[in-house]
């Protein structure tokens, strides 16, 4: 389980570094999307360093199961929110947030299952 673990979870923490990073430097598309759905720019920092702090905790918890667990839920959370967001707008395109929202649930339960 735990090499299973290992790969959900550094897949994860790619597509949060990559999405974090975007965020930051902000790209069109990013900003587009997001504006589009209501979050004001002064909102960029703090989310994107959610998701990079996540991206990290993913990584550190191949060796810190209590910080791999955390991280997990933690982007769970961001991910319903990023969903609820979606859908208070009526933007109802949110696979690429149910994808990493089910990512993140499935490294919490190989992290759990491998501790």
């Amino acid at each position: 389980m735990f090499i299973a673990y290992a790969v959900v979870g550094i897949l994860l923490a790619a597509v949060l570094t990559g999405s974090a990073f975007a965020t930051f430097t902000r790209q069109e598309a990013v900003v587009g999307s997001m504006s589009s759905l209501g979050v004001p720019d002064s909102w960029f920092p703090r989310l994107a360093a959610l998701k990079a702090a996540g991206a990290v905790g993913l990584v550190v918890g191949l060796w810190v199961v209590p910080l791999g667990v955390a991280a997990a839920i933690g982007v769970i959370l961001y991910f319903i929110g990023a969903a609820i967001t979606h859908l208070r707008v009526k933007d109802y395109a949110i696979a690429p947030v149910v994808v990493i929202f089910l990512l993140a649930v499935a490294a919490l339960v190989l992290r759990l299952a491998s501790a």
